[in-house]
C-alpha cells in the first residue's frame, strides 16, 4: 500500500474543511431560525399587551359604556345614525369600538396578531360584538366596504368557535 500523495491529502483536509464549514453553516441557520421565531413571539406578544391595554383605558370604556345603554342593536344603530348624522361626539366615541375591533382584524389580516390568543381573549364576546354592531355597520355602506376586517375576524372566530365546540 502507498501512502497518500500530497494532492490527496490537500484534498482530504479541504473535505474535512468544508465539511466543518457545512455544519457550521446549518447551525447558524438553525439558530438564525430560533431568533427570528422568538423575535416574531416576541413582538406578537406585545402587540397583544398594547391591545389588552387600550381595551381597559378610560376611551374605550367610555364607548362600551356608551354601547351598553342600549336596549338592542337596532336601537344602538338608530341612535348611532342620529349621533352621526347631528356630527354629535356621541358618534366619535362610539366610533372608538368599531375602530379597535377593525384594527384588531387587520393585524390578523397581516399575521401579526397570534389569533389563538385572540380567541381565547375575546371568543365568543368578539362574535356578540360584532352582532351587536352590524346594523351600524351595514347603515354606514354597502357590505364589505366598511370595516371590512372587523366583519372578517368575527366570520372567522365564528367559523373557529363553531368547529372546536366552544
Amino acid at each position: 500500500m502507498t501512502d497518500p500523495n500530497w494532492a490527496e491529502q490537500v484534498t482530504a483536509v479541504a473535505t474535512a474543511v468544508g465539511a466543518v464549514g457545512l455544519l457550521a453553516a446549518i447551525g447558524a441557520a438553525a439558530f438564525g431560525a430560533l431568533q427570528v421565531r422568538e423575535a416574531r413571539h416576541n413582538r406578537q406578544t406585545q402587540v397583544a399587551a398594547d391591545l389588552l391595554r387600550r381595551w381597559e383605558e378610560d376611551e374605550l370604556v367610555e364607548a362600551r359604556q356608551l354601547v351598553a345603554g342600549f336596549q338592542t342593536r337596532e336601537d344602538l344603530a338608530r341612535a348611532f345614525g342620529d349621533y352621526q348624522a347631528r356630527n354629535a361626539r356621541e358618534a366619535f366615541v362610539l366610533y372608538r369600538e368599531l375602530d379597535y375591533f377593525e384594527q384588531l382584524g387587520a393585524l390578523d389580516q397581516l399575521g401579526a396578531l397570534n389569533f389563538d390568543l385572540v380567541r381565547l381573549l375575546l371568543g365568543q364576546r368578539l362574535v356578540d360584538r360584532w352582532e351587536l354592531w352590524e346594523p351600524s355597520v351595514a347603515a354606514m355602506g354597502p357590505e364589505g366596504s366598511v370595516y371590512p376586517n372587523f366583519a372578517q375576524l368575527a366570520a372567522k372566530m365564528r367559523t373557529t368557535l363553531a368547529s372546536t365546540g366552544a
